[in-house]
């Protein structure tokens, strides 16, 4: 599973579909580019409230990565960080059925 998700989330990142780290996650939800939300199990509390506060305000669902860490992450879409937004419809579906 776990490496499915990472695959999928680097296929999004190598076509420009992700807003990557927390603040630009927000930005992205907030201005309704942002068509899902995925964060590291071991996101921090404070981030994690924010991007969960941001996407439930606009209607952007959010999903945790269990058992994926902020590592893991970086390394799947080459990039570091804690939290992404997916910004294209035809990568959330995927995404989330493999979760």
């Amino acid at each position: 599973m776990n490496n499915k998700v990472l695959t999928l989330l680097g296929f999004a990142s190598k076509a420009g579909a992700l807003a990557f780290g927390a603040a630009r996650t927000a930005e992205a939800v907030r201005r309704h580019r942002a068509k899902s939300v995925f964060y590291a199990n071991d996101i921090s509390e404070k981030s994690r409230k924010e991007i969960l506060f941001q996407c439930e305000k606009n209607g952007v669902r959010a999903f945790a990565l269990n058992g994926i860490s902020m590592e893991m992450l970086s390394k799947g879409v080459g990039r570091s960080c804690a939290v992404v937004a997916v910004t294209d419809d035809s990568f959330t579906a995927p995404i989330i059925s493999n979760l």
